[in-house]
């Protein structure tokens, strides 16, 4: 079915290690949701969550791989609107309808976890908690994991024009997420500042969804910088509150 041939040119080994390096990037957000959302369930099944929900992205991405044809068909307009003060007419696009309630189903359940976490019902003293049950859990990702596989399947189809080293990254990006979310699940949720971070940044991701369905491209670039930056900032703080005493900073003036 595949031609393994392709392996012998070294194109296409800079190709597969690039690809795989990009959709590690992109899928560090799918991470966050699931470390999240899998925080709700009872702990001795959130391992068996988190490997659920990244195993299902998987299979979302190869499925998506395998259907390169449905996909790039998901980019011709299904209906048009007509727009008053616009010089054309809006094509509404399946991927356009994909990305716009995918965007707002993050930004509905990230600022629905922001206000439970501000009125502090997941820390509510002599209180049983109330985990969620894992069929509710995994569905919620099943709906991430569909908008995020579309995103990644594209930047894939740009960058590479050969199905086997496609499918070889994805499977090679996912093997180093299930190896390191059990980390990041653990990190994000034993610190709130980084927990109330990562749920600003998906608020934002999924914003940037929504304009995406409306035609309006955001470079990706810009976003995982302030990510990046907001991060090294919030880490730099964490380290601060840990210190006994504040940081003076030198005055060269006085040396």
């Amino acid at each position: 079915m595949f031609d393994l041939s392709v392996f012998s040119d070294p194109q296409a080994w800079v190709s597969l290690l690039t690809l795989t390096f990009m959709e590690i990037v992109l899928g560090i957000d799918n991470i966050i949701f699931i470390s999240i959302v899998v925080n709700r369930l009872d702990p001795k099944d959130q391992k068996r969550g988190r490997t659920i929900g990244l195993m299902l992205a998987l299979l979302f991405r190869i499925g998506l791989l395998l259907s390169i044809s449905w996909i790039v068909g998901l980019k011709a307009p299904l209906f048009h609107i007509d727009i008053p003060w616009a010089d054309h007419d809006f094509g509404v696009t399946g991927r356009d309808i994909i990305l716009f309630f995918g965007g707002l189903f993050l930004i509905g359940k990230s600022t629905t976890e922001i206000h439970t976490k501000l009125q502090g019902e997941e820390e509510a003293e002599g209180t049983t908690p109330q985990y969620s049950t894992l069929t509710r859990i995994i569905l919620q990702i099943i709906v991430i994991d569909i908008v995020f596989s579309f995103d990644s399947i594209l930047t894939a189809v740009g960058l590479v024009d050969n199905v086997l080293i496609m499918i070889l990254a994805v499977i090679l990006a996912m093997a180093v997420m299930m190896a390191f979310s059990g980390l990041v699940s653990t990190f994000v949720n034993r610190n709130p500042t980084i927990k109330m971070l990562a749920l600003s940044f998906l608020i934002m991701i999924g914003v940037m969804l929504v304009m995406e369905a409306f035609h309006k491209e955001i470079e990706k670039g810009y976003i995982y910088f302030a990510m990046f930056f907001s991060l090294v900032v919030e880490l730099l703080n964490m380290r601060l509150r840990k210190q006994a005493e504040p940081v003076h900073l030198r005055d060269s003036r006085y040396d």
